[in-house]
């Protein structure tokens, strides 16, 4: 039980520790609150606003889920048929950079407009920001097969489909899994941006609606609050995949 504490035991001082500096400093130098509150005033916001939070990080969770969700099926699908042609990797392979080096914050303007306001923007947003590291992830791990194992599958006349099932899909599994963890932190920046823009929706207002609600009224300390639980919907996100992922690679190398 001890060592299994030990790698949290550092984080949580050094955790405590900022905490105490931080509510230390503000108070000696008088920093007005809505500069920078101190840690009780932001733990008090969230206490006080926890009905309003609660329902923003739902809300904000459902559109990086699905986000998520959505960018690993496209991303698996298409770095599958991006190994499968070099040709179409080459003819296509270079636009999925591109999507990536163009800023959401410019285009989501246009998902409201062809996707209206709310979830589906929203989430697709999340998606455009996320998808890309699956799509690169699943290209690398499929191709950085061992030309060994390809020659063999060739030898005994294996089909692409079973070369790629049985060879290349398991093979990639650990690089696949990485691209995985990156998405997910990224899903939830993806979604703070798009409601940024598109979160005027039916229903409840997500976190990044309350984050510009509390900037607007200068409410600094509800502001953290709700950044702090972005934070941490990205690192339980980032948590769960990384131990789908483990139970996955566990799984494939006990098959091994």
């Amino acid at each position: 039980m001890k060592r299994a504490l030990e790698p949290f035991l550092a984080p949580a001082v050094a955790c405590v520790l900022g905490v105490a500096l931080w509510e230390s400093a503000v108070r000696l130098l008088q920093i007005p609150a809505y500069l920078l509150p101190p840690p009780s005033a932001v733990a008090r916001s969230i206490v006080r606003e926890r009905a309003l939070l609660a329902s923003a990080l739902f809300t904000t969770t459902e559109g990086a889920l699905a986000g998520f969700a959505l960018s690993l099926i496209v991303g698996t699908l298409a770095g599958i048929l991006l190994s499968l042609s070099r040709v179409l990797e080459r003819g296509v392979y270079p636009y999925t950079i591109f999507l990536q080096t163009v800023p959401i914050v410019a285009i989501a303007p246009l998902l409201v407009l062809w996707f209206g306001v709310g979830l589906r923007a929203v989430a697709v947003s999340a998606f455009i920001v996320s998808v890309f590291p699956v799509v690169a992830n699943t290209l690398s791990g499929l191709k950085r097969v061992a030309p060994r194992l390809v020659d063999l599958f060739h030898l005994h006349r294996a089909s692409r489909l079973d070369t790629l099932l049985k060879l290349r899909l398991p093979s990639a599994v650990a690089s696949m899994t990485t691209g995985w963890r990156v998405a997910a932190g990224l899903a939830v920046i993806g979604t703070i941006v798009g409601e940024f823009v598109a979160g005027f929706s039916e229903g409840s207002a997500g976190l990044g609606i309350t984050i510009l609600a509390a900037y607007r009224q200068l409410r600094t300390d509800l502001l953290f609050g709700a950044v702090l639980l972005a934070a941490l919907l990205g690192l339980g996100l980032f948590g769960g995949v990384s131990a789908a992922a483990r139970l996955l690679l566990q799984r494939f190398h006990t098959r091994g």
